[in-house]
């Protein structure tokens, strides 16, 4: 197991975050089991990235964290807190995916033969 970008440390002190922030911040219902689902998927990720490093985790992570910022919407998050916590949370997760992936030498390639030199 070799940590290859620090994005995915991040990630996983995120996840951490987000599986704590109900607790931390006092909220509960589905703002809390929802937040901890998603924080265990993004720790799930990062793990993923450590274990089996590859570029696809990322595209995981950034559905968690578009996940993360829709939830307070559509579910109705009472506390704001919870709100504030889920959008900073979520974004963060977005830019940490698609800061590494585009530092990911193996996606970089896999993009630049698809669209650089498209098949015949």
């Amino acid at each position: 197991m070799r940590i290859q970008h620090w994005q995915d440390v991040a990630s996983l002190l995120l996840g951490a975050w987000l599986v704590l922030s109900p607790f931390a911040l006092g909220f509960g219902g589905a703002a809390l089991w929802i937040t901890i689902v998603l924080g265990l998927c993004v720790i799930l990720f990062a793990i993923e990235g450590f274990v089996i490093p590859s570029y696809l985790e990322e595209w995981g992570e950034l559905l968690i964290g578009l996940a993360l910022v829709v939830a307070p919407w559509t579910v109705g998050y009472e506390p704001v807190s919870a709100t504030v916590s889920s959008m900073v949370s979520g974004i963060l997760v977005i830019l940490l995916g698609a800061w590494e992936l585009t530092t990911d030498r193996d996606f970089i390639t896999w993009w630049h033969d698809r669209w650089h030199h498209p098949a015949s």
